[in-house]
């Protein structure tokens, strides 16, 4: 099988990464043939991601500082460890826990969610008949050839073979197709709407320069712009001559890429924009809250001829291509870590049957089995006792007790000083560094997706409409299902909406961001849907009344895990060094899991978090 190299995550930055059918597709149409009386939280569409009822618990104890007393009498049985977080993290802990402890451990998961999997979101759409399946959040495997030994074996253990996706990921679907990926120019900032393609590399991997030069003529702006965006895409230049390559590493440290075209590069402010939002998707934040020295590491336009190549690490230093995708994400390894701790609850024996299986949620809690899964469930405090940890959680608006020998904390770690109230103020201090990146992935069905093959994109970027990105599926069939193989079949259109606050340093643009999500109805995501789709699209024949068939906005107000910007943060700050060192030390026999204590926004991050956590158990 040949390794694709060339085809790179940042490939993908544009349009795949990380809200809405009302009048359109109501939730029961998508039930996929399910028994009425089972929950089936997969098909359920509208606002999902956190959904109502998910975080008001955790904001009354946050944000109003309500406690609920924990029952008099304990209201469950005794386990050998409560996990606090049923995403992949505590998923893996979980399985980590019976595999090096104790293979019969009797273990309880509660999470405050419908769903188990966490941030590794399955959405299900039926459409005229045809099933599909797509990613709400936790998106592909990146480079898991370079992952650690404790992530490699255990993604293996569950059954995936990675190798198996250089025959299922179809790299060259879309070119066989004439379809590239370009820009939306909308028309209430650029006079009408227009797609064009690539003006640089950014959002299609390598364009022709002539191909490229034709973009930016295409871009309604006076000539002068247009040679100067020219000039910075393909005429390398020194704009900082007369520095030492230190300096310019100093300089570039300390300065945002939108300075550096602004101050030093000779761009203006319609530049700047065109470009800001191209690494939200990565990132969290735009160009106006990165580095120019991250600018340089990606190769943006005006840095290829500062002369500081040698000097800085290249970026994604992996060779391997950005395939690793299964059809619903990373919801696949959060499935499977389920078939390993609970087999009766998704039955089969491969990463492929397990994709096309329906999991029996109504089993999740069973009394008879010594893994239980107990979703809709708010932890609002865990504390050590003499011989376990007490933990209090809230199910239905009522406080529930239950008590491990031990428990791992797999939730957001910013909420856990509102938990547990053993932590101590430097502890908490260091929780406040890690602020949780908001995002919202919106998979929309459509019936076909004939006005994308028209227009000739599978991928546009918008430098200022609602979604920065709006793109055709990963093109991955494996197992029983099916990626389109025509335009006049129903696919999956996935949108990508990451709410900054430009201006403001990054951890405030993300409480800026969190607070604007939470002030969204369903009808506002499917109005800029809606509008946004028509204007790019709208003159290649799609129609949102004919061509919609269902819409689920995952909206994650607590989605990314931070990682240190340089910007902001000591530059020596990284994964081996910074605040979520000391923000995931354990609290007698509570431990720290998820990918907010590795800072790293991976699922290989949530993976080594619960490596690390049950071997802190172990040794108490």
């Amino acid at each position: 099988m040949k390794r694709l190299s060339s085809i790179t995550r940042r490939d993908f930055l544009g349009g795949v990464s990380l809200p809405i059918a009302a009048g359109l597709a109501p939730s029961a149409l998508f039930g996929c043939g399910a028994n009425r009386h089972e929950p089936y939280p997969p098909a359920l569409t509208g606002m999902r991601g956190s959904h109502a009822g998910s975080f008001e618990t955790a904001h009354a104890l946050a944000w109003e500082g309500k406690s609920w007393p924990r029952p008099e009498t304990q209201t469950d049985e005794d386990y050998d460890l409560v996990v606090i977080g049923g995403g992949i993290s505590g998923l893996a802990a979980a399985y980590f826990w019976r595999q090096r402890a104790d293979k019969n451990a009797r273990i309880l998961i509660l999470d405050n969610h419908d769903d188990f999997g966490g941030h590794a979101k399955r959405n299900e759409f039926d459409v005229d008949g045809t099933k599909l399946i797509g990613y709400g959040g936790s998106q592909s495997l990146d480079g898991p050839h370079s992952w650690s030994k404790a992530a490699q074996h255990l993604v293996k253990e569950i059954g995936v073979d990675v190798e198996k996706f250089y025959d299922y990921f179809d790299t060259e679907f879309y070119t066989r197709r004439n379809m590239q990926a370009g820009l939306y120019l909308d028309k209430a900032h650029y006079g009408k709407d227009r797609l064009i393609g690539a003006p640089y590399g950014m959002w299609a991997g390598a364009p022709s320069e002539e191909a490229a030069r034709a973009a930016i003529a295409a871009i309604p702006w006076p000539e002068t712009r247009h040679e100067k965006f020219a000039e910075l895409a393909f005429a390398p230049r020194d704009y900082l001559a007369g520095k030492s390559v230190s300096e310019k590493i100093d300089l570039l440290r300390r300065i945002s890429y939108e300075q550096f075209l602004l101050q030093h590069a000779g761009a203006d402010k319609e530049i700047a924009v065109l470009l800001r939002r191209s690494i939200t998707g990565l990132w969290g934040v735009g160009w106006d809250a990165l580095s120019a020295l991250e600018g340089a590491r990606i190769g943006m336009p005006g840095t290829a001829g500062l002369g500081i190549d040698g000097a800085i690490p290249e970026p994604y230093e992996n060779d391997e291509p950005y395939i690793f995708h299964f059809p619903d994400g990373n919801a696949s390894i959060a499935r499977l870590l389920m078939r390993a701790l609970r087999p009766d609850v998704l039955p089969g024996g491969s990463m492929e049957d397990a994709l096309a299986a329906r999991a029996r949620y109504n089993l999740l809690d069973t009394e008879d089995k010594d893994v239980r899964i107990r979703l809709n469930s708010t932890a609002v405090k865990a504390q050590n006792a003499d011989d376990g940890v007490d933990v209090t959680y809230v199910k239905d608006g009522e406080a529930f007790g239950v008590r491990g020998k031990k428990a791992i904390y797999a939730g957001y770690l910013h909420m856990l000083p509102y938990i547990a109230p053993e932590m101590d103020a430097v502890q908490r201090a260091a929780t406040e560094k890690l602020e949780k990146i908001p995002l919202v992935y919106t998979n929309v069905a459509l019936r076909n997706w004939r006005a994308f093959e028209k227009a000739g994109y599978h991928r546009l970027y918008s430098p200022q409409g609602f979604f920065e990105s709006i793109s055709l599926d990963f093109p991955v069939s494996m197992g029983g299902v099916k990626f389109s193989r025509s335009p006049d079949n129903p696919v999956i259109a996935h949108l990508q909406h990451v709410p900054t606050e430009p201006g403001l340093p990054e951890r405030e643009q993300h409480r800026a961001g969190r607070a604007k999500l939470y002030q969204m109805t369903f009808e506002d995501f499917e109005m800029a849907i809606v509008e946004q789709m028509t204007g790019m699209l709208g003159a290649y024949g799609f129609d949102a009344d004919r061509d919609i068939a269902g819409i689920t906005v995952n909206r994650w107000p607590h989605g990314y895990a931070y990682e240190y910007n340089e910007l902001y943060d000591p530059w020596v700050w990284s994964p081996d060094d910074g605040p979520h060192i000391a923000a995931r030390k354990p609290l007698g026999r509570i431990a720290i899991a998820n990918s907010d204590s590795s800072a790293l926004a991976y699922v290989q991050g949530a993976i080594d978090a619960a490596d690390r956590a049950v071997n802190e158990l172990k040794s108490l």
